[in-house]
């Protein structure tokens, strides 16, 4: 077989030695444009991880790897005029040039063919005159480009600038410089990578960039530039430049990597930004996967391929994702910048939810509990403490919202059940709030209940318009009162266009084949296309489901309901309004996001004064419509600052579900960084939800001030006692009946011994077992 790899990096480098080493015979090229001692940039970054991937992959180059970098376990952050240093962190630097020195004398030894200098011939002579054709040549690949509507790449530039520098400052921890100046903010991200040698990433946002000139700056007064930033920084050293340019950093996505014989690894088909130093780990860890693949498919090119794209995607997509919220967390920097220091590093460290509260608390217990001290201290009196005096995490502290105090943080998601019999709740509404509340969540939300009968998406739902309704919520709602400390919310809202549906077990979102009613929505824009076609409201319309939703709170405030929210999200009636896919009207009800706020805004101010001014209401947003066109960052963030405006207490921060074809990006807390943006830019209370599923994630969120509360659906759904195990693994009292107080009581017997276990396993695996290489 004949390889020709395009591309003398780290990923064809070591893909090509990989490959040489197992099957001798076969007749590997690496073609390189560049001489073999050329270089651009300065130090690469392993973590203890990756070195443990290229120590099973290839023991003879790890240890001349191992040989040649400088290793840290620490991260150090300085911003303002704090420091903060958290261990446990387990990274190595090296040089770039001495990495590719390094692997390509392996594989010269191994009998690769190696040649530099020379452009490659195109990409239909490359595939007709090799059986592989491995493209290695980074982010502006030429023959990605060339195949363009075959890979179909997709490239993101992102708006913040930076550029590559070096110092001969030298580091003992991986080191974040934060500097504001008359022009704006500038980060510095700086790591030794050898002796007497180190790299600074240097970091702006545009307006800073404009402001500062740097565009009209060449490579020596850039440097000269950034030296007067960081002059206290760099203690005395020079900035050096090598093809030191400033730049715009592209996400890039392919939709394939594979062509016929073709195939993309690295940059060349994904990209990962360099505040998470996964570039050169993603490369080769794409050039053993590669090398596996070939094996498991015993040299056979077409299912190698194949395997290779299909095992290899999801680890790099969920790299990528972290590196994603990594980046927009340095480029929404000035939202952090009123932080108070120790949150603001807790961010950081935090930010691309790799790392999260118990993991730091192994690391940097010191950290952490500092932390939970200034959670505490900005509750003042409210504050929870144990017997010894300290503070409890931050997911068992209170939240005040106007006179109903929350007793954690842990939320109860609304959740429809679809289990009503004409809109009442039953015997099964009872069994499902009544449990959960007595596991132990400080709030508990209804599912959308319905403000009239044609507001209902199925005819399961639950609604708040009859008398016989309103004596079953209240037996629910005394029920939870009188046997939890949980407060309880009743939600409101109207399907409007995706009203008259099926259950959702029998097929959601799909009209009924048979007793639909009539719907209403902004816009006469059906769901589906098969959907019923809903009318346009009218001037009436709105004055009649303005009064329902009014009458409805009555409803609930005699059925003492502690709070209410007003769904506006998920394509419901009002938030058809807030979105431009879905509200084309021409009148003073459509167009700008002033007046697509118009009506949702006049069915809060009639809630508000409705419901009695002691009990806070909130509402409920779809942040975005995940398609384009859809919701803007902006608009999410003018929406929840009008309604706070007009007296709403918390925004519930959802997303999407207005449109059919939407397309998510799922991960974990996949929604928290609009709370977040909400939160920090609106300055308005929020609930964060959307795949959170530990207590581990809802101390991260509330410390870092990404969200107030935190709600959880799934989890309780298959755990109604979620909040109480949680409880029990924190050594945190919360109430429980007295008929479930011996299960308790082992419960906080039992979990301290398992957590005190769990913890002596992971701190025998903690980072920081190749130090000893050096």
């Amino acid at each position: 077989m004949r390889i020709a790899v395009v591309g003398g990096g780290p990923a064809g480098l070591y893909f090509a030695l990989l490959m040489k080493r197992d099957w001798p015979e076969l007749d590997v090229t690496v073609f390189e444009r560049n001489q073999p001692d050329d270089t651009f940039g300065f130090g690469v970054v392993f973590s203890d991880q990756t070195l443990d991937t290229f120590k099973a992959a290839d023991p003879a180059s790890y240890g001349a790897i191992v040989d040649n970098f400088a290793y840290w376990d620490d991260i150090e952050i300085r911003f303002k005029d704090t420091v903060h240093r958290i261990p446990g962190n387990g990274f190595c630097g090296c040089s770039r040039r001495s990495l590719l020195m390094l692997v390509q004398e392996r594989c010269r030894q191994l009998g690769v063919t190696l040649k530099f200098g020379e452009e490659v011939a195109g990409i239909e002579t490359l595939k007709r005159d090799f059986d592989l054709v491995v493209a290695a040549d980074g982010i502006n690949s030429a023959i990605r480009e060339g195949w363009r509507e075959r890979f179909r790449p997709q490239v993101d530039l992102r708006p913040n600038k930076f550029t590559w520098m070096g110092s001969t400052r030298p580091f003992d921890a991986f080191t974040f410089f934060f500097k504001e100046t008359d022009h704006g903010l500038f980060i510095a991200h700086c790591y030794q990578y050898e002796a007497g040698r180190s790299t600074w990433v240097l970091e702006t946002d545009p307006e800073t960039f404009a402001k500062a000139g740097l565009a009209e700056m060449d490579e020596a007064a850039s440097a000269a530039f950034l030296e007067e930033v960081f002059a206290e920084e760099l203690q005395g050293h020079r900035l050096v430049t090598n093809r030191s340019l400033w730049r715009s950093f592209p996400m890039i996505r392919c939709e394939r990597w594979v062509s016929e014989n073709v195939v993309l690894i690295g940059d060349a088909k994904a990209t990962a930004h360099f505040s998470i130093g996964s570039g050169t780990k993603l490369a080769m860890e794409d050039a053993i996967a590669l090398h596996r693949a070939f094996g498991a498919a015993k040299l056979d090119v077409a299912q190698a391929l194949a395997l290779f794209e299909r095992t290899r995607r999801e680890e790099v997509e969920k790299t990528q994702h972290a590196a994603d919220v990594s980046l927009v967390w340095f480029e929404q920097l000035g939202r952090f910048w009123g932080f108070d220091p120790l949150r603001f590093a807790f961010g950081l460290m935090t930010r691309s939810k790799a790392i999260t509260y118990d993991n730091l608390a192994l690391r940097a217990p010191g950290f952490v509990a500092a932390l939970d001290r200034l959670v505490a201290a900005e509750l003042g009196p409210d504050a929870r403490l144990r017997k010894d005096g300290l503070p409890l995490p931050p997911a068992f502290q209170p939240f005040r919202l106007r006179e109903m105090q929350i007793e954690n943080r842990m939320v109860l998601s609304p959740m429809c059940q679809y289990s009503a019999q004409e809109g009442m709740p039953t015997d099964w509404h009872l069994m499902h709030y009544g449990s959960r509340a007595i596991g132990g969540p400080g709030l508990v939300f209804t599912e959308m209940t319905c403000v009239a009968a044609d507001a209902r998406i199925t005819s399961g739902c639950t609604g708040l318009y009859t008398d016989v309704q309103e004596a079953a919520w209240t037996r629910i709602v005394d029920f939870v009162h009188a046997n939890s400390a949980a407060k309880f919310c009743l939600q409101l809202g109207h399907a409007g266009r995706k009203g008259a549906t099926k259950l959702m077990w029998d097929g959601m979102d799909r009209p009924l084949d048979d007793g639909a009613w009539p719907i209403i929505s902004a816009s006469p824009l059906p769901y589906y296309p098969e959907s019923q076609v809903p009318r346009e409201m009218t001037r009436a319309d709105m004055d009649r489901v303005r009064d329902e939703f009014v009458a409805a709170a009555g409803r609930g405030e005699r059925a003492g309901f502690d709070m209410l929210e007003l769904h506006c999200a998920h394509g419901y009636l009002l938030a058809s309004f807030l979105s431009p896919l879905t509200n084309r009207r021409s009148d003073e009800y459509g167009g700008s996001v002033e007046n697509r706020l118009r009506y949702p805004l006049e069915v809060f101010r009639a809630l508000r004064e409705a419901w009695p001014r002691e009990k806070p209401i909130s509402v409920r947003i779809s942040a975005t419509d995940w398609k384009e066109g859809g919701l803007s960052p902006e608009d999410s963030v003018a929406i929840a600052a009008a309604f706070a405006q007009e007296g709403c207490d918390l925004v519930d921060v959802s997303t999407g579900q207005t449109v059919m074809d939407s397309r998510p990006i799922y991960g974990r807390m996949f929604q928290t960084p609009y709370s977040d943006r909400i939160r920090n830019e609106a300055r308005v209370a929020t609930m964060c939800v959307g795949n959170i599923t530990t207590a581990d994630q809802v101390n991260t969120i509330v410390a870092s001030g990404r969200a107030d509360l935190v709600a959880l659906g799934r989890p309780h759904l298959a755990d109604p006692s979620f909040v109480l195990r949680a409880a029990a693994w924190y050594g945190v009292d919360v109430p429980q009946p007295v008929q479930y107080q011996p299960g308790k009581d082992q419960l906080m017997r039992n979990t301290p011994r398992e957590r005190e276990e769990l913890t002596e396993l992971k701190l025998k695996a903690k980072p920081g077992r190749h130090a000893a290489a050096q």
